[in-house]
This record gives C-alpha cells, sequence and structure tokens, in this order.
C-alpha cells in the first residue's frame, strides 16, 4: 500500500466519522428546532465557503440546482425523521441508499446483477430485525427511507454531471441549490426561529458538510470508488457508536444482528465493482 495510498484511507475514515457525527448533532437539537432551519443554515454556511468557486455558466447552475433538489430531499427527510426515530436506527436506514442506486439504475435499462439482489434482500432482513420485524417501523423510519431513495436519485444525477463539470464548481451550485430550496420551505413554513443552536449550525455547515466534501474530493484521488463506497460504509456504525456513547441509546441484540446485515448488504453490492477496482 502506497503512502498516498494509505493518506486516502485515513482522510475517507476521517470523513465517514465526521458524517457518523451528525445524527447525533441533529438529534440533539432537532426537538427544538425546525427541521428547514437547520437545513437552511447548515448549507448556507457551507455554500459561503465555497463562494469563490462559483461558477457564471448556465449549464453548471442547472445542474447543481437539480443536484440541490435531490440533496435538499434527502437531507430535509432525513432532519424530520431525526425527530421520530433514534440516531443509531436512521444511520443504518440512510446508508440503504447504496443498494438502491444499482436497483434504480436497473429501472433505467441497466443491468442488475445477483448480487444486488442479494444484497437487497439482506437489506430488507436487517431494516427488519432493527425495526421488530416491520412491526415497530415508525413514522420517523418511513422518512428516513425517502431520505435513502432521494440520495440514491442523487448519486445517479451526480454521476451523470460529475463527468461534465469542475468539482468545486459544481459543488458550490449544488450547495447554494439546496440552499435555494431550503429557504423556500422555511418561507412557507414560516417556523419560530427561536434561539439558534449556532454551535451546532457551525459544526454541521463547516466541519460535516463543507469539510468532508473537500476530504471526500481528495481522498478519492488515490482510492478507487468501490473501495471508498466500502469505507463509506462505516458511517452507521460511527453513528451508533456515537448514539450509545452521547445519547446513551440502546441497541439490543437483533439491532445490532440487523446492523450487521445491512453493512454485510452494502459491501454485497459492490462486490462486482470491487472486483474490478484496482485498490
Amino acid at each position: 500500500m502506497s503512502r498516498e495510498h494509505l493518506s486516502g484511507v485515513l482522510v475517507l475514515l476521517v470523513v465517514t466519522m465526521l458524517w457518523g457525527s451528525t445524527f447525533v448533532a441533529i438529534k440533539g437539537v432537532v426537538d427544538h428546532t425546525a427541521p428547514s432551519i437547520l437545513i437552511l443554515g447548515r448549507f448556507l454556511i457551507a455554500a459561503l465557503v465555497f463562494l469563490p468557486w462559483l461558477p457564471r455558466r448556465t449549464a453548471i447552475w442547472r445542474a447543481g440546482l437539480e443536484l440541490g433538489f435531490w440533496l435538499c430531499l434527502a437531507y430535509a427527510t432525513q432532519t424530520i425523521g431525526l425527530q421520530y426515530t433514534s440516531a443509531s436506527q436512521s444511520a443504518f436506514i440512510t446508508v440503504l441508499n447504496v443498494i438502491l442506486v444499482p436497483l434504480l439504475a436497473a429501472l433505467g435499462g441497466h443491468r442488475t446483477t445477483p448480487p444486488v439482489w442479494l444484497s437487497a434482500l439482506l437489506a430488507i432482513l436487517g431494516v427488519g430485525l432493527m425495526t421488530n420485524g416491520l412491526s415497530g417501523l415508525n413514522i420517523g423510519d418511513a422518512w428516513t427511507l425517502v431520505c435513502a431513495l432521494g440520495y440514491a436519485v442523487y448519486v445517479l444525477r451526480l454521476a451523470a454531471f460529475a463527468r461534465r463539470f469542475p468539482v468545486l464548481a459544481l459543488t458550490g451550485t449544488q450547495l447554494c441549490g439546496v440552499t435555494l430550496f431550503a429557504l423556500l420551505w422555511v418561507g412557507a413554513e414560516q417556523p419560530d426561529f427561536g434561539d439558534l443552536p449556532w454551535a451546532v449550525l457551525l459544526y454541521l455547515g463547516l466541519a460535516t458538510t463543507a469539510l468532508t466534501t473537500w476530504l471526500q474530493t481528495w481522498g478519492q484521488r488515490f482510492i478507487g470508488a468501490a473501495e471508498a463506497a466500502v469505507i463509506y460504509t462505516l458511517e452507521p456504525v460511527w453513528a451508533a457508536v456515537f448514539a450509545v456513547v452521547i445519547l446513551a441509546e440502546f441497541i439490543g441484540l437483533l439491532g445490532w444482528l440487523g446492523a450487521l446485515l445491512i453493512c454485510i448488504a452494502t459491501l454485497v453490492s459492490q462486490w462486482p465493482a470491487l472486483r474490478q477496482d484496482k485498490f
């Protein structure tokens, strides 16, 4: 393993840890701060960081606004879901987007391989165990499933645009897009701003959005996409660790078994790419 490759792995591990911490951070304030305000504040702060790289080309803005819509949908439904479900359960359900991506691609005409169908089955079993045979599935889990679907669509559309536009410019327009849609959401909802959790908003905007975007871009210069996807499956594991340590959430034996099945499912879904990827 080269020094560059090792550095890339370590950087992406930091990214997953930061991502995992967002579930606990949001869970701690979502009961007294409207989800629309959290999304607006988080992405406005991140968008300001990328102001120097905002482009003038209309085509990039069209792409960024479309991606911003899907990204806003994903983060909004995830934040709403955290009002009703645990941070750890939200994290493991969110990671189902890794499996939904190839399944949605199949609807678009791409061939679906047996590992993808196997991973879908394992994921369903995993969610079933985490939610007590789906009888324990609550409204928060349902919102989080919408989040996973929205993020899966985002990943597919990002794959189409990323090859055409510069990374920093496309990232900046996406963040502006999310900010715009969140602003419309706030305008329609007109929530009570009250005492804003500035420390959490700054952490989410600077550390878990702007910084992770830059680190992810840098780290994947030295790591194949399939290997990176496998590393990203650690996000819900970090979230569960933070939830247990900081929020004192209880995850029973069946819950941990379901979480394990979801992690295995995400790995299985990446198996065809892993066989072709050069680490």
